[in-house]
């Protein structure tokens, strides 16, 4: 175990996440690395890669060990009641299913207050399984968890009510989004049609959908062009689609790219996912004015009030013609909602509910088994 002493003051939280690389959740745990939580110490325990890096470069304090899902439960089980019962927290706050169901059998017998933020599940619970048996097996181990689980977390709405749909209402939840800072000056985007897809390269995002619609646009606009940034196993797959729709010339994929320089360089973001709970990419778009295409799933219209959303992501037509208004008409581009929150007041709301928890059920000594 390496780790990184806490600050001093305040309740000590440990947020555990299974992720060493980064990405959408390791933004989330960023964004509030950099903001803190009011009152609150926070030590977030995560395996050792760039993510740690990067929270070390915040200033964060850290502990890493093998407690990633490629460790698997009998490696990252003990690590982490180990790490429990050397830092001796007061609340554990997880993050993703496997540190959820980790952390649950980690701290089995120590009077911790559990907290976890569900960042991913969709409304087909096979999407992210192997097949439905294991998707119902899933599904089974998160309502036991959930009912020794003090606070669950919920990204959206959308997925608050998953969470009750599919798990069971073991314990309560809030809705707190993922909070980002609206630019300091109104945004004045620029009409255009360099088109950016920003995520993994896996089959839930639909890329198939994307090339499709994109070769629809590019047959009346020939100037219109698409960066499919990101990596992933499905792309072998997009080039040889790239190739087949004829469009090598109009298509680059620069693999992964800094997220902020990507925005600045393209006009409209295409994210056809068959789920998303509240996208990162899809905020910063938004946020900077960018166009949006996305499908109507999940969080999404929780971010654009529905403007830009797509039934069908395989009608091609219809993909193709919002991409254009998107991109060509900015009067037309959604507005961030009013309900997404800045980090600060993101980072507040998460201390109200640790503050609500502690105060409702005082803790006692955390035992160092």
């Amino acid at each position: 175990m390496r780790g990184t002493p806490a600050p001093a003051a305040g309740p000590l939280v440990l947020w555990a996440a299974p992720v060493a690389e980064v990405g959408g959740v390791a933004r989330h745990l960023l964004d509030v690395a950099r903001a803190g939580i009011p009152g609150h110490r926070l030590v977030f325990a995560v395996p050792e890669g760039p993510l740690a890096g990067q929270l070390r470069a915040a200033g964060a304090a850290v502990v890493t060990g093998p407690i990633g899902a490629a460790d698997g439960a009998r490696t990252a089980v003990p690590a982490l009641r180990r790490i429990v019962s050397a830092l001796r927290p007061q609340i554990v706050h997880t993050h993703l299913a496997f540190a959820d169901l980790a952390v649950s059998a980690a701290t089995a017998g120590i009077d911790v207050r559990r907290v976890s933020t569900e960042h991913g599940i969709a409304a087909d619970s096979r999407l992210y399984q192997r097949s439905a048996a294991s998707a119902r097996v899933k599904a089974r181990l998160h309502s036991a968890r959930l009912r020794r689980t003090d606070h669950v977390i919920a990204v959206s709405e959308s997925t608050r009510k998953q969470i009750q749909r599919q798990w069971g209402s073991g314990a309560p939840i809030t809705v707190i989004r993922n909070g980002i800072d609206r630019p300091g000056s109104p945004v004045a985007p620029a009409a255009g049609l360099r088109i950016l897809s920003l995520s993994r390269l896996a089959p839930e995002k639909c890329l198939d959908c994307v090339l499709r619609g994109f070769a629809e646009l590019h047959r009346s606009h020939p100037e219109a062009r698409l960066t499919l940034a990101g990596d992933g196993p499905e792309r072998g797959a997009c080039a040889d689609l790239i190739t087949r729709l004829g469009l090598d010339d109009a298509v680059t994929m620069p693999g992964v790219v800094d997220s902020d320089s990507a925005l600045a360089d393209h006009d409209v973001v295409v994210q056809l996912s068959a789920w998303e709970n509240l996208s990162y990419t899809l905020l910063d778009a938004a946020a900077r004015g960018l166009g949006i295409v996305a499908t109507d799933v999940g969080g999404n219209a929780e971010i654009t009030g529905g403007t830009g959303l797509i039934q069908d992501p395989s009608d091609a037509p219809a993909v193709a013609h919002v991409l254009q208004q998107q991109g060509l008409q900015p009067s037309e581009r959604p507005a961030l909602a009013e309900t997404i929150p800045s980090v600060q007041a993101m980072v507040e709301q998460i201390s109200a509910v640790y503050r609500r928890m502690l105060t409702d059920r005082p803790i006692r000594e955390v035992s160092r088994r």
